[in-house]
């Protein structure tokens, strides 16, 4: 069931993006390393991915709606699973598995397509 729409999720995108750059800081795990590096990485990945992508809230709109749900999903795996995979679980772990499962969450709950007429004639 898929209920958000493309152009929420483009605005929860920026907004999450920034909340993923600005967690080592805000939630004390700012030491340096993977646990702070990996969130900033994929933080800004979600922007520059949302800036491109073919929905409303894309500016260059080239990533077709399928596509960026796909890296979405993808991208929340791997920061769910990276306290694990980078070896930072004994130090922090909880706040990577939110933030990932909720970035794979959204992304599966969102619609696949965007309003193309809306896209097309440059109003969305």
């Amino acid at each position: 069931m898929r209920f958000v729409s493309t152009r929420a999720h483009g605005v929860i995108d920026y907004f999450y993006g920034l909340v993923l750059i600005a967690a080592p800081y805000v939630l004390g795990f700012s030491g340096g390393g993977a646990a702070q590096w990996v969130p900033w990485l994929v933080g800004f990945a979600v922007i520059g991915l949302a800036l491109l992508t073919r929905f409303e809230a894309g500016l260059i709109r080239v990533v077709p709606v399928s596509v960026h749900l796909a890296i979405d999903v993808a991208g929340g795996l791997l920061l769910a699973a990276s306290p694990w995979l980078f070896g930072f679980a004994d130090q922090v772990w909880l706040p990577h598995v939110i933030f990932g499962l909720l970035e794979a969450g959204l992304a599966l709950v969102t619609e696949t397509t965007a309003d193309e007429d809306k896209l097309a004639s440059g109003t969305a």
